[in-house]
């Protein structure tokens, strides 16, 4: 018999799957449970439906995304603070510092999660850092650290 999982189920598949199952098994335990319903034609042309609008939506976020990475490759920040003889820094530079002043200066929101730096900046001079836009985009964006 044929079923369409309305959740996840173990050794068996995924949420909106059409599975092959035993008669019993499906009248016995997952229709019960209501973790599945047989695949009638009306339901499969829903599951269609809903796959079809969710990688509409996918697509619209990845050409969002593109336009964001594009628009965040062409910023350079410039932050000013005060540093040692030896070009250290008193103090960091994080990846809170640097979404707060693209949020300022460009008017472009970005979560601090997504900057990717693996320790904080510590030294004068130029940096490039990457920004996770989207699973697949990835942006690059030069911030300039100078001596106050």
């Amino acid at each position: 018999m044929k079923v369409v999982l309305l959740q996840d189920v173990k050794a068996l598949g995924k949420k909106d799957d059409i599975v092959n199952v035993s008669d019993g098994y499906a009248r016995n335990f997952l229709f019960p449970k209501k973790l599945a319903v047989e695949a009638t034609a009306g339901k499969l042309n829903e599951i269609n439906d809903k796959k079809s609008s969710l990688e509409n939506k996918k697509r619209k976020e990845l050409e969002e995304a593109k336009k964001l990475a594009e628009r965040l490759n062409n910023i350079e920040i410039v932050i000013k603070t005060k540093a040692g003889v030896n070009g250290k820094l008193f103090g960091s530079i994080t990846a809170k510092d640097i979404a707060d002043l693209i949020k300022e200066n460009h008017k472009i929101e970005i979560d601090k999660k997504k900057i990717v730096l693996e320790d904080a900046i510590k030294s004068l001079g130029t940096h490039e850092i990457e920004i996770k836009v989207y699973p697949e985009v990835v942006a690059k964006v030069k911030v300039t650290v100078s001596q106050e």
